[in-house]
């Protein structure tokens, strides 16, 4: 696991967008995993500016969304479909078709099973995902995968917590239908990704991160099932980094990764 800490959030969002374009850059039909949430806004701004400044190109980029909640359509304004709409697909030249959020607008749990492994086996036969992004719930969940799920898990109906559904009340009206449930990737499918980037900012994720990389390999943290990747980057702004014991041994080491890089063993 790769800890990177950096001074702010918007050198996080930086960062994050770098790797999506060098990925886009460096093959020839990227796989992107996306994430919703309040932290990758600012990574889908960035990635919008420059391909407004013709910088990057989405015309071969082929998108998989980590979750949906079902019970409400993808018109309505809160669903992670109109939300990656009003964030990056409608501002780049991503074809609609390569797009791929869960399709969960079914009460029918049939039909739902079966969405969760259509989207399982069209992942699969666009060869994979190739980065994945990541942000990480209060509670350490990653996608909808709450404490207690399996590190094996595939795409399936999750419940969510009440943590995560008083987290999110603050996107619905008063009164307004709430979902309580979600389609979304599972933990084994995530770590079948060939690259993940979880990004985390701000002094309220501190703890999650905390758990996340310095404590154990435990279902009450799913997000910890990242110290199982081999190619997993952390990228924290200084307030989400805040509580980590080892801080220092972190940037020592991204220290001498980059002296590697540029081909110094100083």
């Amino acid at each position: 696991m790769q800890v990177i800490i950096l001074p702010s959030a918007h050198e996080v969002a930086l960062y994050a967008a770098d790797r999506v374009v060098d990925v886009i850059n460096t093959k020839p039909d990227p796989v992107l995993g996306l994430a919703t949430g309040s932290t990758p806004i600012a990574l889908y701004k960035e990635l919008v500016a420059r391909y407004q400044a013709k910088n990057v190109s989405f015309r071969r980029v082929t998108s998989f969304n980590l979750d949906e909640y079902i019970g409400i359509t993808d018109a309505h304004q809160q669903s992670y479909r109109a939300f990656m709409e009003h964030y990056l697909f409608e501002q780049i030249d991503i074809f609609d078709e390569n797009t791929h959020v869960p399709i969960a607008d079914s009460q029918d749990v049939d039909v739902l099973k079966r969405s969760a492994q259509d989207y399982e086996q069209c992942i699969q036969l666009a060869g994979g995902i190739d980065l994945q992004i990541l942000g990480i719930g209060l509670n350490g969940h990653i996608g909808f995968n709450e404490p207690t799920s399996s590190f094996a898990s595939r795409t399936r109906i999750k419940t969510l917590s009440e943590s995560t559904v008083v987290a999110n009340k603050r996107f619905f009206e008063e009164g307004e239908y709430q979902p309580h449930l979600a389609l979304t990737m599972g933990i084994g499918t995530i770590l079948e990704s060939k690259s993940v980037l979880l990004m985390a900012t701000g002094k309220t994720k501190a703890e999650a991160v905390k758990a996340m990389i310095e404590g154990p390999l435990s279902a009450m943290c799913p997000a910890s099932a990242l110290q199982l990747h081999e190619a997993a980057t952390i990228v924290l702004d200084e307030e989400a980094a805040g509580l980590l014991e080892l801080k220092e041994y972190y940037q020592w080491c991204e220290q001498k990764r980059q002296q590697l890089h540029e081909g110094s063993l100083a």
